[in-house]
């Protein structure tokens, strides 16, 4: 039995409490937050210890995992600590804001000798997991192209919840806290980036960072990308998709969610196959939950020493996906109307 402690009590912590209490080997021992009422309802629903203070915490020999679901730009800290006083570490994704605090806190587990997962639910959705066997069984022969869409809805009202949201310091925008889901995905699924263009906005919401992206990307293999990311669809979350098309197969998951195959063909497999394959994923869309496959793999990692299936460098190699697009948007050439009127001055 692993005891678990949950760092910060907002909304992704339920789905943390609600893995760890079903996950067989699991118990959610602590929460800490500076806000007790927040805390209040784990004590009354896991009898989980209260603690105000994480250093007291961390003090505590019973804690032996630490789940991070504060904001971003307070995941580096918080998760050297954790590793620090020799804790498993589970971090909300993305690992961090910067590349230095991802490496800090790599650094800092493996100083420690303690085990490192970073929550990328989305891997192990049913549909993401067909399709990954697609791949890994050569179904689509050679790759083409692949997209990735989030078309979202994130009001002002979501923004106006906290400070912190939608600051560069410590949440970033839609790549940073939405897409990043899809950004894992495709670095998981298609391989590394070689080249980036793109452009980011800020069109509706009144926030620091991009409510709308779009991205134009090369793969090392060649493969060509092309990522729509927006939390300004009006009036609800409307898409979420991964496209692949290859040589002798095509797949498109999809739905609000992406969560289901709206588009499987491939040479070899019969149209009975890719139909009994559709209607097995939508009788359980969701299947397991991710995080709680996150939870499971973290107990088994430790009783077998090894590495988390979602470590702390896939963390680090979706954040700087996203870092790449940001840096690409900022390094673009000047519009050519402002080009033409500063030749005319």
């Amino acid at each position: 039995m692993l005891n678990f402690a949950i760092v910060g009590c907002g909304h992704i912590a339920e789905k943390h409490a609600q893995s760890i209490s079903s996950t067989e080997g699991a118990c959610l021992y602590a929460v800490c937050d500076t806000n007790r009422i927040q805390m209040q309802q784990f004590n009354e629903d896991y009898c989980a210890e209260m603690y105000t203070n994480i250093d007291i915490m961390l003090r505590d020999s019973s804690v032996d995992v630490v789940n991070i679901c504060t904001p971003t730009g307070s995941h580096a800290m918080l998760a050297i600590k954790a590793a620090n006083a020799g804790k498993h570490v589970i971090v909300e994704k993305p690992i961090a804001l910067t590349l230095s605090d991802a490496d800090a806190i790599i650094e800092a587990c493996k100083r420690n000798g303690v085990k490192l997962a970073v929550v990328h639910p989305n891997r192990f959705r049913p549909a993401v997991l067909a399709l990954k066997k697609a791949l890994d069984e050569g179904l689509f022969g050679k790759l083409s192209h692949v997209n990735a869409t989030v078309r979202w809805n994130r009001d002002q009202a979501y923004y106006n919840q906290a400070l912190w949201r939608g600051t560069k310091a410590m949440d970033g925008g839609v790549l940073m806290n939405q897409a990043i889901h899809n950004l894992d995905l495709l670095q998981w699924l298609i391989g590394p980036l070689q080249e980036v263009q793109a452009f980011t906005t800020t069109r509706l919401r009144n926030i620091e960072a991009e409510d709308v992206a779009v991205a134009v990307v090369q793969f090392q293999e060649g493969v060509l990308g092309v990522i729509e990311a927006a939390t300004t669809v009006y009036p609800k979350n409307y898409e979420e998709s991964i496209s692949i098309f290859g040589e002798t197969g095509s797949a498109v998951i999809g739905g609000s969610t992406g969560n289901w195959i709206k588009h499987w063909t491939f040479k070899g497999v019969t149209q009975e196959e890719s139909e009994q394959l559709i209607k097995d994923i939508q009788q359980n869309p969701f299947g397991i939950p991710g995080h709680q496959h996150i939870v499971a793999d973290m107990i088994e990692a430790v009783r077998d020493n090894r590495t988390p299936v979602v470590s702390g460098e896939d963390g680090k190699k979706a954040l700087q996906f996203v870092l790449e697009i940001y840096g690409a948007a900022e390094q673009r050439p000047k519009p050519l109307l402002e080009e033409r009127m500063m030749i005319n001055q």
